[in-house]
């Protein structure tokens, strides 16, 4: 099914290496839109970001409505998205965008309010193909199974991630368990903050709210704002410049991620998404 719906996708052609940041969402942590975060900080570490999400379906806020409320433009078309990319690092591509067929079942999603399928499909159909993932799934039990999906539609390098603590993310406050795609091969492992230097916090201080505030939050961290929502960002940035082979270690991504908050590259990448995305008619 995957392999259908990523076939009738409208394509965004992108030149070189690309990553998706991405969550299956739906895992009711309520958490801020740490994802959406961390894939700003990749693109300012200088590793592309073709990033496909949607609005919140089973949770109170995704990733099109948190870069909604920042000022993005999310309804553009496949040109605009791949100049979004070149230029900027990162474009955003909106699911009911870019997959025609399946623009009728977002009102349903919502009513319904919990997982359903589309949430792990949704992530497994980039329309950009992505070639590297961060992946994280809120079911223990399909970490694998998505490892081997991205492999048998030809990911090269993905981390598929989930929490101890149910996190679709790799979590702040205890293990994450890690199926690790590369060069074909699977290799299973778990990773916690300390394997990132960082100490652990509880899940409480993850909370999101509305797209408003969220906004105001990711704002806050991309300006250098201390704490564990920064920290947690840190964590999956430097997972997916893993993921993406831009660091070998998860220590080097670390501190890429960080240079790219501390420099400003990280909050220069949203400003430039806004302005550009907002440019176009």
């Amino acid at each position: 099914m995957a392999q259908t719906m990523r076939a009738k996708a409208i394509r965004v052609k992108v030149a070189g290496p690309v990553i998706d940041v991405v969550g299956t969402g739906g895992d009711g942590r309520n958490t801020f839109n740490i994802s959406t975060a961390a894939a700003l900080v990749v693109a300012g570490a200088g590793l592309k970001v073709a990033k496909h999400g949607n609005r919140a379906a089973s949770s109170g806020c995704g990733a099109a409505d948190v870069l909604e409320a920042l000022g993005v433009k999310i309804e553009l078309t496949a040109e605009q998205v791949q100049r979004c990319i070149a230029e900027v690092g990162m474009g955003f591509m909106f699911a009911p965008a870019f997959h025609p067929a399946m623009k009728y079942a977002g009102p349903p999603r919502r009513e319904i309010g919990i997982r359903t399928v589309f949430n792990i499909l949704g992530p497994l159909t980039n329309p950009a193909r992505a070639g590297n993932y961060l992946l994280g799934v809120a079911d223990g039990s399909l970490v694998e199974k998505m490892a081997l999906v991205l492999q048998s539609l030809g990911c090269n390098h993905a981390l598929v991630v989930h929490g101890e603590d149910g996190l679709d993310e790799i979590s702040l406050s205890g293990e994450t368990r890690v199926c690790e795609l590369k060069d074909g091969g699977i290799n299973n492992y778990s990773l916690s903050p300390k394997d990132f230097g960082l100490p652990r916090a509880s899940l409480d201080s993850l909370k999101g709210g509305t797209a408003a505030e969220n906004a105001t939050l990711l704002r806050s961290i991309l300006s250098g704002t201390p704490g564990p929502q920064r920290d947690v960002v840190l964590m999956n940035a430097a997972a997916a410049l893993l993921a993406g082979d831009k660091a070998k270690t998860v220590r080097q991504g670390m501190a890429l991620a960080k240079e790219a908050l501390d420099n400003g590259q990280a909050l220069s990448r949203l400003e430039q998404l806004i302005k550009l995305s907002q440019s176009f008619a």
